[in-house]
């Protein structure tokens, strides 16, 4: 388990696959393309909180939400399997990508949600589940969005106190890898299926949510 939860290099990764995974285009709850790209105004961000399964059902509930889909990103393997994930043999996290419409839902708001709902202290871990794929992240698509971010983990961090410190990874995105039509939207198909969503719970104040 120690070593699943160590960062490993590129000459050390998986090598994967020149083919993409073979993935069913259609959000089995709101049957919007999961590969399109965001039209005008609309933008898209990879957030990594543990299991991916929990965490995109989080994010497909909310309003001015247009798609979401779960993948793997932040390492080197190239169109990796889940169970190359897995190994730890990747570098890659669990991600959820989200496609939003920020006049409905601000980028501020969604990550709100993405501190709120998981620890972002534990490192490579969340909960239970022990490994680098479980790494809390951030994958961000402009300069707007990384800032952003900064300053939301800020605000995150003075509410935590020095007593608990942020290990999230925030940095631009790099590829991203559809995972296998299993898992998307998991828990859709899978009512009572692990959910692994927990918190901190500390909240943002009204003042700034």
């Amino acid at each position: 388990m120690l070593k699943k939860q160590t960062m490993i290099t590129a000459a050390e990764a998986l090598p994967g696959r020149v083919t993409p995974l073979v993935v069913e285009d259609t959000h089995f709850v709101n049957q919007s393309s999961l590969t399109a790209k965001p039209l005008a105004g609309q933008q898209e961000i990879l957030l990594g909180m543990g299991c991916f399964w929990g965490a995109e059902r989080l994010f497909w509930q909310l309003d001015g939400v247009v798609s979401t889909s779960v993948g793997y990103a932040g390492g080197f393997t190239l169109n990796p399997t889940y169970e190359e994930v897995c190994t730890g043999q990747t570098a890659h996290a669990e991600v959820v990508r989200v496609v939003f419409d920020p006049q409905v839902i601000s980028l501020e708001a969604l990550l709100h949600h993405f501190w709120e709902r998981h620890d972002p202290t534990q490192g490579m871990q969340q909960g239970n589940d022990l490994g680098t794929q479980y790494r809390s992240v951030i994958y961000v698509y402009s300069d707007e969005q990384y800032q952003q971010a900064l300053t939301s983990k800020q605000q995150y961090q003075n509410l935590l106190g020095a007593g608990k410190i942020i290990t999230t990874e925030i940095l631009p995105a790099g590829d991203y890898y559809y995972a296998e039509t299993y898992h998307q939207q998991y828990l859709a198909k899978n009512p009572e299926g692990y959910c692994g969503l927990g918190g901190t719970g500390v909240c943002f104040p009204p003042s700034l949510a």
